[in-house]
């Protein structure tokens, strides 16, 4: 069993649906403080995800001796290198998916698992995502739908729900769209005799 330092049902799902035996606890992280750290030291957005994702796993790793801990976390970028966080209202999401429309932008999804304190596997994907261009009403109708699921989300979009009517291309993996790179961390599940190889 492995324990997912994360309360995101999202995660949790591809979990469940990949038959991983695991228990899920809140980090208790204060995120925002720690991004502002990271973000004040000039860490890019590949590695504020990583950062962000082994910071929860450390964390929840003091509470659970023995065990293997994943933390993960997922960041935005545009082709600038400038980051986009999480809206933080319904007026802030349309802001957001206004200056998504007709651009590309990169998911950064990162995955950590601390044994005793240590990190001891890491994986960082990349996802390439193109926003079709999208007209006010579409956003205003978008949000009215799905703002109750969507606002925990980064780019203000679940793929696996009605966010996926904002693309025109995605290039990469959608398990790690939804914040887990799923594969690779079977596979270091396998090795580590946590899954049957």
């Amino acid at each position: 069993m492995i324990v997912l330092a994360s309360q995101s049902a999202s995660r949790r799902a591809l979990l469940e649906a990949a038959h991983v035996p695991f228990e899920a606890l809140s980090p208790g992280v204060d995120e925002e403080a720690a991004k502002d750290a990271l973000r004040a030291d000039g860490v890019d957005a590949r590695a504020l995800a990583d950062a962000l994702a082994e910071l929860k796993a450390l964390k929840v790793s003091r509470r659970v001796p023995g065990g293997l801990v994943l933390g993960c976390d997922q960041t935005l970028s545009l082709d600038d290198g400038s980051m986009i966080d999480k809206a933080v209202d319904r007026a802030d999401a349309a802001r957001i998916l206004r200056l998504l429309s007709g651009r590309v932008h990169h998911l950064h999804s990162a995955a950590v698992i601390v044994l005793n304190g240590e990190p001891i596997w890491r994986h960082v994907e990349r996802v390439r995502m193109t926003v079709r261009p999208l007209s006010d009403g579409f956003i205003d109708t978008y949000l009215a739908r799905d703002w109750d699921e969507c606002r925990w989300c980064v780019g203000c979009y679940r793929i696996e729900g009605p966010g996926a009517q904002l693309f025109s291309k995605v290039e990469g993996s959608q398990f790690a769209i939804q914040g887990l790179p799923l594969l690779p961390l079977l596979d270091f599940l396998r090795v580590r005799g946590v899954l049957a190889a």
